[in-house]
C-alpha cells in the first residue's frame, strides 16, 4: 500500500519507487511495483466507494490527450464546482460513442448536473439534450478553465513515466490519481479527523484494513 500511495500521488517512476523501497530496507523490483499499482488500486477505489461525497450540480467536462505505445489517445475528465474529480474515461476515440460511455460512467455516481460546461465539440449538444435535457450546456469561450487547469495536475503526474504501453494503464493510473486527489480534498469521508497533511495516508490504512 505504501508503495501505491507513493506513486500516484506524487510524480514518481516505478523504479523511482523501487530505490526508496530500497532505502527501507525492502528489495522490491519496479515490475512488481508496476503490478502492485494496476492490481490494487481498483480495489481501492472500489472499497472508498461508500465513503465518498456526491458530486456537486456544475459540471465542467473536457478530454485531454496522452500518448499511448506511441499514439495519441483521449482521456475525458469531469470535475465538479468543488474541485471533485467525478471520474476518468480512457478511450482510443474522440467521438460521441466515447462520450456518451463517459456520461453514463460520470452520471453513475448519484447527482445529475443543473449546468455541464464543455468545450464546443459538436458531440456534445445532441448527446446533453438526450442524457441531461433539463440541465443548462455553456460552452462559452474560458468558461471551461477549471477542468483545463485540473488537467495540468495529472499531466504533471504522467510526465516521469517513460512511455504508457496499454490504454488499460492510462484508465488505471488516471482514475487512481484522481481518487487520490479527492481524498486530498476531502471528498471522502477517510482521514477526515487527521491533519490535511496525513489524510491520505490515514485514509490508506482504513482502505488497507477493507481489501
Amino acid at each position: 500500500m505504501l508503495a501505491v500511495r507513493w506513486y500516484l500521488r506524487f510524480a514518481l517512476s516505478y523504479r523511482d519507487v523501487e530505490e526508496l523501497l530500497a532505502e527501507r530496507g525492502l528489495d522490491i523490483d519496479h515490475v512488481t511495483v508496476h503490478r502492485w499499482v494496476q492490481r490494487f488500486t481498483p480495489l481501492l477505489v472500489d472499497a472508498a466507494r461508500p465513503c465518498r461525497h456526491s458530486p456537486g450540480d456544475r459540471w465542467f467536462v473536457d478530454e485531454t490527450y496522452v500518448k499511448v505505445a506511441g499514439r495519441w489517445t483521449y482521456l475525458y475528465r469531469a470535475v465538479d464546482q468543488y474541485g471533485q474529480v467525478i471520474d476518468v474515461l480512457a478511450s482510443e476515440r474522440r467521438d460521441q460513442a466515447a462520450a456518451r460511455r463517459f456520461f453514463a460512467q460520470a452520471l453513475s455516481h448519484g447527482r445529475r448536473p443543473v449546468e455541464v460546461t464543455t468545450d464546443k465539440a459538436a458531440v456534445y449538444p445532441r448527446l446533453l439534450d438526450e442524457l441531461l435535457p433539463k440541465a443548462c450546456h455553456v460552452d462559452a469561450a474560458r468558461e471551461n478553465n477549471r477542468i483545463e487547469s485540473d488537467h495540468s495536475r495529472l499531466k504533471a503526474r504522467l510526465r516521469p513515466m517513460r512511455g504508457l504501453k496499454r490504454l488499460r494503464s492510462v484508465q488505471t493510473i488516471s482514475a487512481g490519481h484522481a481518487f487520490v486527489q479527492n481524498i486530498c480534498r476531502g471528498h471522502y469521508e477517510l482521514g477526515i479527523d487527521t491533519d490535511p497533511h496525513t489524510r491520505l495516508t490515514a485514509a490508506f490504512t482504513e482502505l488497507t484494513l477493507a481489501i
